[in-house]
């Protein structure tokens, strides 16, 4: 880096932590990073291990480094309970100073998602959000890397055929969702695939209101006996249909998750009987690592992390989740650093950073994070990277990696994602295109 790693100085009103508000003076020594969390409500599970990794990182950061060279980042959350409604008034509360938006949730991300144009700011949805936001030449200001929902669902496709989706073929595949944005995302590509493939998909909603009551839903699996089942679920659903699945005695090894649908305590209420459930994963825990000795050392043995060791999450997928995540911004954040030799990225600077990430396996080693996140790089056409996921079984006690790794087939997707992208483009016109991105 140019003069700004040479010449590094800290003014005296950095803020010394996390979520402290900064003058506007000072602006230049603190990156404002707002995450539109839910720490409540019926996702409040599955959400705030996530929020706790992400935090956790930025503190370490903050503590161990003084900061992203030298600049102190300003973490903030602003509670959503996983609303649309809250969401967007948390974006818009955030959006002055940020550089970034974090908005947690896909219906909350597309209703941010017309906003990019005409606020500018960078919208990071790692591993959620709207599939074709992979297109960087119609979605310049939105990026979901490290692999998007249609990403997971062709991994998952991929595995139960053991590579050979013809082999589906006269089979019936049920995909038990959250009806919501979130729960319905990879259908059109699963459709697709149906068609193509020869298999029967049965998309059976859940409700907000049904989650810790899925008996319906249940009893239809029962009846339609499913080769498969893909859950797309979050939060309490996921609880749910786990302990209806060991009621009902479904086989653990025909149900299979998203990446939202692996988290340690839902599967820790069946415990044994949850064995053989499998779930797509882009990122893998791993508490030996350097990376993790450290957060140990200067954050949560400093007593300056929200983690509850009682429940082990320190160990969990979702809470060293929350930290690759964390990793992915900040990655993006020095990227910008360094290319502008500016101090705190404003949000144009950042966007050149996201799509400039290259997070391979010499740099995940670098930061004593070696095989806890799939590498993968972005572009200015590619807002994804599709770097793939490995499949985590759990063994009864704890999820462990089952598969090496696994790549989506973009041969079927790329296609889907172009039509969708023109479509929403056009669908909310006029909206610039980056004809100059050419890759």
């Amino acid at each position: 880096m140019k003069t700004l790693l040479k010449t590094v100085v800290l003014s005296s009103v950095l803020a010394l932590g996390v979520g402290i508000a900064v003058p506007a003076a000072a602006q230049d020594d603190s990156i404002y990073i707002p995450n539109l969390a839910y720490r409540t409500g019926p996702f409040a599970a599955t959400g705030t291990p996530l929020m706790n990794g992400q935090r956790d990182y930025i503190t370490l950061l903050n503590e161990r480094d003084g900061g992203l060279n030298g600049v102190k980042l300003q973490y903030d959350e602003c509670e959503t309970g996983y609303n649309t409604e809250k969401g967007v008034e948390c974006y818009e509360k955030t959006k002055a100073r940020a550089v970034v938006t974090q908005p947690w949730s896909t219906g909350i991300t597309l209703q941010v998602l017309p906003k990019s144009n005409v606020d500018k700011i960078p919208i990071l949805a790692p591993g959620y959000g709207f599939s074709p936001m992979s297109d960087g030449k119609v979605f310049q200001w939105a990026y979901n890397p490290p692999s998007s929902y249609w990403d997971g669902a062709s991994m998952i496709l991929k595995h139960i055929s053991d590579g050979n989706l013809d082999s589906l073929n006269g089979k019936k595949i049920a995909l038990l969702h959250l009806d919501h944005p979130y729960g319905k995302e990879p259908i059109p590509l699963l459709e697709a695939l149906a068609e193509k493939h020869g298999f029967t998909l049965l998309p059976i909603p859940v409700g907000l209101t049904e989650m810790q009551n899925q008996s319906a839903q249940w009893l239809q699996i029962r009846r339609e006996r499913p080769d498969f089942v893909i859950m797309w679920g979050w939060g309490a659903m996921n609880a749910g249909a786990v302990t209806e699945a060991v009621k009902t005695k479904y086989p653990m090894n025909q149900f299979l998750g998203i990446w939202w649908s692996g988290h340690d305590g839902d599967l820790k209420l069946v415990g044994d009987a949850g064995k053989g459930y499998r779930s797509i994963s882009w990122s893998v825990p791993n508490s030996e690592t350097p990376l993790m000795q450290d957060i140990k050392k200067h954050v949560v043995d400093a007593g300056k992390s929200q983690i509850s060791q009682a429940e082990g999450e320190f160990d969990s997928v979702f809470y060293q989740r929350g930290l690759m995540i964390s990793i992915i911004l900040v990655e993006g954040i020095k990227a910008a650093q360094e290319h502008f030799d500016v101090r705190a990225p404003n949000p144009d600077q950042l966007r050149w950073g996201l799509e400039n990430i290259k997070l391979d396996e010499a740099r995940l080693k670098e930061l004593g994070a070696e095989g806890m996140l799939v590498p993968f790089s972005t572009s200015c056409a590619d807002h994804t990277g599709h770097g793939g996921g490995w499949m985590l079984e759990w063994d009864g006690a704890k999820f462990v990696k089952a598969s090496d790794i696994l790549m989506p087939d973009r041969a079927d997707i790329e296609p889907l994602e172009m039509e969708k992208a023109k479509e929403y483009a056009a669908a909310n016109a006029p909206w610039p295109i980056n004809e100059e991105c050419k890759m």
